[in-house]
């Protein structure tokens, strides 16, 4: 995604100005009412395949004579199964319980008074995202449903896609009664940039960026708004000696397999020194079947020549395809080391037998999220559970770890007194 020139245009202004009008009527909505906003988004988006699908293939015609990098095609390219993924999570979204107004005992209290906290809207969220034509429609969904207004700011390779199911999304909302402006979309016609959006901090109160590590360092560099930075990729797995090679080569296999973006695909492997170089081989090997590259440090090429030399700046940088890179340490201390000062600290595992190793590695490796013998693929619509995910976070402010439904919301204290003075 690339930053336009900053100019005075004054669009974002105008968008977020009704952004924020309509989240002050969004927020008390009734939880009915912006639920069925939800549902009536997932049955808008079912009946416009067609014209959704159409505005993609302009994308991807333009974004290859652009020579656009295969990656961000791949992210770009909308099929009939991820839209009907798309709708399947806004129709989950709709039929999930509100999570506004939930009270909870506040942890102090006045003397003469009750005290006690209830979930709020946070107000106005925008939305910059690279690719991914139907990640607008699901955090728009996110948001509706927590009461919030929605900004999106997509990248000009997916232009026309973002356009029509913005356009679509925005009917539906407009046919069931909600407030205008809910949902805006500001595109590279209003000749806005990045931080055009993430500087209008009096009437935006988040900006989640999503997609490659460049794109979330500039939404931060630049912003005056909070950031929820989400995080993809550059994920460590620690083989202990007291584990499997099944066990690590499944691991492997299956973080890879979340479509389209593989949010917690297993990138980097540290391998105990001891480890058999008979179980090393079979693994490189089943890896190579399955058409990853795979890569080594120096002690790791110099002894298995089939493998390529990781530059030392790729230990703390994703790769964000199914490349795999070895290394050896000494020891889990060692590991667990490596792994805090390079890892992009939202989901990092193990494999172990040995509890003892288990309970080290957990507590030890600073990120959002650990694995204990069991793969961390990302899921945004998991079977089991009540909750969706928009995505990961590996930050420690705004909230940290899977980005759901309470994330966008915020904590109001309520203090009611008995009349008394």
């Amino acid at each position: 995604m690339t930053v336009e020139v900053l100019d005075d245009h004054p669009e974002p202004i105008t968008s977020a100005q009704r952004a924020y009008h309509a989240s002050l009527k969004l927020g008390i909505t009734k939880g009915a009412d912006r639920s069925r906003a939800v549902l009536a988004m997932a049955q808008a988006l079912e009946r416009s395949f067609d014209d959704i699908l159409e505005a993609n293939t302009l994308d991807l015609e333009a974004s290859r004579e652009m020579a656009v990098p295969e990656l961000i095609l791949d992210w770009l390219k909308l099929t009939p199964t991820r839209l009907e993924m798309t709708v399947d999570i806004l129709q989950r979204l709709g039929e999930l319980s509100d999570p506004l107004r939930r009270v909870r005992t506040a942890d102090y209290q006045l003397e003469d008074s009750q005290s006690y906290t209830q979930l709020m809207p946070l107000g106005v969220i925008g939305f910059i995202y690279e690719a991914f034509p139907d990640l607008g429609a699901i955090a728009a969904g996110f948001c509706i449903k927590t009461g919030n207004s929605i900004i999106l700011k997509g990248s000009t390779e997916a232009s026309h896609s973002n356009a029509v199911i913005a356009e679509i999304l925005q009917s539906a909302i407009a046919e069931v009664g909600l407030a205008p402006g809910c949902l805006e979309l500001i595109t590279a016609e209003h000749g806005a940039s990045i931080r055009d959006l993430v500087t209008q901090d009096q009437y935006v109160n988040l900006v989640i960026p999503y997609g490659r590590t460049t794109l979330i360092q500039q939404v931060v560099r630049h912003s005056t708004c909070p950031v929820l930075k989400s995080a993809m990729g550059n994920c460590y797995l620690y083989w202990s000696l007291n584990s499997s090679l099944e066990m690590v080569r499944w691991m492997i296999f299956n973080s890879h397999q979340s479509e389209p973006d593989q949010v917690n695909a297993i990138e980097k492997v540290l391998i105990h020194r001891q480890a058999l170089p008979s179980s090393l081989a079979v693994l490189w090997n089943s890896l190579m079947e399955k058409g990853f590259e795979i890569k080594g440090d120096a002690e790791l090429v110099e002894a298995f020549p089939q493998l390529q030399l990781v530059k030392e700046s790729e230990w703390g940088n994703p790769y964000l395809t199914r490349t795999v890179a070895f290394k050896l340490v000494d020891s889990l201390e060692g590991a667990i080391a490596w792994i805090n000062e390079h890892s992009s600290g939202h989901a990092d595992s193990i494999v172990t037998e040995s509890y003892q190793e288990s309970r080290q590695f957990a507590l030890g490796v600073n990120s959002a999220s650990t694995y204990i013998n069991t793969s961390p693929r990302f899921s945004r619509n998991p079977s089991r559970g009540d909750s969706v995910f928009l995505g990961m976070s590996n930050q420690k402010g705004h909230r940290r770890g899977f980005i759901s439904l309470e994330t966008l919301t915020t904590v109001k204290h309520i203090v009611q007194g008995n009349g008394r003075f």
